[in-house]
């Protein structure tokens, strides 16, 4: 995973980021949940099946991902609450594996890898009423997920510790001064 995103206000702006990930220390990072590490999920991400089997089975799995950001009015370093949001931008890409595990072995074959990307990009005009204030920009609509003609394999670090979540630092970066780390990672 890859991901940004960045809220401006006239002071600065500020913006979720994974320092490994940017500074080129590790190729890719799991968005796992942190509980079934290094996967999404345990629910509809995974099947278990039991084997050999003597005839062709067919199983559905699925994944479900929604994007909470959080973004203040204010800017995130200052006593005020006055809104001064200017712009919200987020651009994440993904690739998502879908892999068969022999539970007795711990290998894994690749068996489909897709690739998706999400897109974000908001006007704000913090003087304008509340329901008023924002305007979506380009891109309007979303690319679609793309599954890939020839699989790619997994990076390592997208398979070991810490997710995206407990990687990511908030920090703020003031248009004049040094950048400040205003929520630091849970894990490094």
């Amino acid at each position: 995973m890859q991901t940004s995103l960045l809220a401006d206000w006239l002071a600065g702006w500020s913006s979720w980021e994974l320092p490994d990930l940017q500074e080129g220390k590790i190729e890719a990072i799991s968005d796992s949940d942190g509980v079934n590490y290094p996967w999404y999920g345990n629910t509809t991400e995974t099947c278990t099946i039991v084997g050999p089997t003597k005839r062709n089975s067919k199983f559905i799995i699925s994944m479900n991902d929604n994007f909470y950001p959080s973004v203040t009015w204010a800017v995130p370093v200052s006593e005020s609450n006055v809104a001064k949001l200017t712009n919200i931008y987020r651009d994440q890409s993904f690739i998502t594996w879908l892999v068969a595990t022999n539970t007795s072995t711990n290998d894994m074959i690749i068996l489909q890898t897709l690739h998706w990307r999400m897109q974000l990009s908001i006007e704000v005009n913090p003087t304008r009423p509340l329901g008023q204030r924002a305007r979506l920009r380009e891109p309007i609509a979303q690319d679609q997920p793309k599954i890939l003609s020839k699989n790619e394999p997994i990076p390592p670090s997208a398979l070991v510790k810490p997710n995206a979540n407990d990687a990511q630092v908030l920090m703020w970066r003031p248009k004049f001064g040094q950048p400040l780390v205003v929520i630091p990672p849970k894990h490094r």
